[in-house]
């Protein structure tokens, strides 16, 4: 028994090696569990930093392909330029080809004019043609061109036809729909402009309906133009530019503002780039501009 006891007994540095033992094996224990679970963190922030980077690559991806993406809006296909006939898919000649025709002081009323004119594809015709925005006279003056071709009934009656700068309040009275409150805004309408230079501008007077105005076109018609002073939008002041009758002061302080922020027009279709101008009034406007 004494000597069962003798081996549980331990003197000091014995009792030393034991502690510091029991205490390594402690540490070794704490070293183990905590280097077990740093992997497994790390591991974690490893994934959620790949999947912020891959969302980051797909932003990138979406904004790239938003800029790839051209949005096409309404437009009037006589005024394209050559950066919009580029973004189009044009190629240059068909713009060139364009532009020659454009020179002509001619337009182009629809999309089977713009093919003839340019010779796109039907492929690429079709991808842009909707999207076209003529001026509601044109299709009008279409309108009256096909019914013009009908021969006349036999008791049709024969009308003098007048020249639209010349005729009075009086005369634009005979037409029915036309009072005494139209015919006199028309000839102020006129007055203003300094005399009509194409017929389809009756269609711009306030309050005459098109039917109206289509019907006033079969009894007079623009003869002799008048000699007109144009106004150079290059070097012309807003308060001048707002002179013409198309042309409210806002819209020519933003024609101003244009001219300032990128230099003087080298073109009348760089027009287009006023939001608040008229599109479809344009190829009228130009009439009376130069640069």
């Amino acid at each position: 028994m004494k000597n069962f006891k003798s081996h549980f007994r331990f003197n000091k540095q014995e009792r030393s090696g034991i502690f510091y033992l029991l205490l390594i094996i402690l540490l070794l224990q704490v070293g183990y569990f905590v280097f077990r679970f740093l992997p497994i963190e790390k591991s974690t922030n490893s994934f959620t930093a790949d999947m912020k980077m891959q969302a980051m690559i797909n932003v990138l991806k979406e904004n790239s392909l938003r800029k790839d993406t051209v949005k096409v809006f309404p437009f009037n296909p006589n005024f394209i330029t050559d950066y919009k006939g580029y973004t189009l898919g044009m190629s240059v000649e068909e713009i060139d080809r364009l532009h020659a025709f454009r020179a002509t002081a001619k337009y182009i009323n629809t999309p089977e004019d713009f093919q003839k004119v340019t010779q796109v594809s039907d492929s690429l015709l079709m991808t842009f043609a909707p999207f076209f925005k003529f001026p509601e006279w044109t299709k009008k003056s279409e309108q009256y061109s096909v019914r013009s071709e009908r021969k006349p009934k036999s008791n049709d009656k024969a009308f003098e036809i007048k020249d639209l700068n010349v005729a009075t309040a009086e005369d634009l009275k005979a037409i029915n729909g036309i009072g005494e409150k139209l015919s006199a805004r028309i000839v102020k309408f006129r007055d203003r402009l300094g005399g009509f230079l194409v017929d389809e501008q009756l269609y711009d007077v306030y309050g005459l309906e098109p039917n109206i105005a289509k019907q006033a076109l079969t009894r007079f018609k623009v003869f002799n133009k008048p000699v007109i002073q144009k106004i150079n939008i290059n070097t012309s002041s807003a308060h001048e530019i707002s002179s013409l009758v198309y042309i409210k002061y806002a819209i020519a302080l933003e024609i101003v503002s244009f001219r300032e922020a990128n230099g003087n027009f080298s073109n009348l279709n760089e027009l287009e780039n006023i939001l608040d101008l008229p599109s479809e009034k344009i190829d009228r406007i130009a009439l009376y501009l130069s640069l």
